[in-house]
């Protein structure tokens, strides 16, 4: 599996989350999570997340942190606990900065107290499943109250990477565990 941080500003409109995006884009193949910093703004005809589409909720920041993740299986299922793994990689990471567990995961969200800090869906194409993950870096004008990674005096680039590296060897040793286990009868 590959990562890479894409240091150039990418509005992130919910169009990216498609099969081949990192190839097409970046040139990287096969199973990967790449990151990006840019404003967010998720309208309703490009929503994924069936009751925020009901409820005609949009999504909106005016800069997160954005990882998505493809994998070439089709199991929406794997898709989902992929979706709380990134989740809980980024939940440690930020409690680790700020010393103490201020953050807490409910589902594939992060909170710190009633502020929300991400926003996240997992879905599956024809080849793929996806996962996006976004991290507000600012707080600022979102339509709910939030909490960015500015307020923690974090560095989103660095961040990113340290974050891409986690999910990367966590998955490596997750593949492994599946090859030293011999079958029971």
């Amino acid at each position: 599996m590959r990562y890479r941080f894409i240091k150039e500003e990418i509005a992130y409109t919910g169009e990216q989350l498609r099969s081949h995006f990192a190839y097409k884009n970046f040139g990287i193949i096969g199973d990967s999570i790449i990151s990006f910093c840019g404003p967010c703004d998720v309208k309703l005809k490009e929503m994924v997340d069936i009751d925020d589409l009901k409820a005609g909720k949009s999504i909106y920041s005016e800069l997160m942190l954005h990882f998505i993740i493809e994998h070439y299986d089709r199991d929406l299922e794997k898709a989902v606990l992929r979706q709380y793994l990134i989740t809980d990689i980024v939940k440690d990471a930020i409690n680790d900065v700020v010393g103490k567990l201020t953050i807490r995961r409910v589902n594939s969200d992060l909170y710190d107290d009633d502020n929300k800090l991400s926003v996240s869906v997992a879905t599956v194409s024809p080849i793929s499943t996806l996962i996006h993950f976004g991290v507000n870096v600012t707080s600022i004008n979102t339509p709910v109250k939030t909490r960015g990674l500015r307020d923690y005096n974090i560095e989103p680039n660095e961040f990113a990477n340290i974050i891409m590296d986690r999910y990367v060897k966590d998955y490596d040793k997750i593949c492994a565990a599946q090859c030293k286990v011999r079958w029971v009868d």
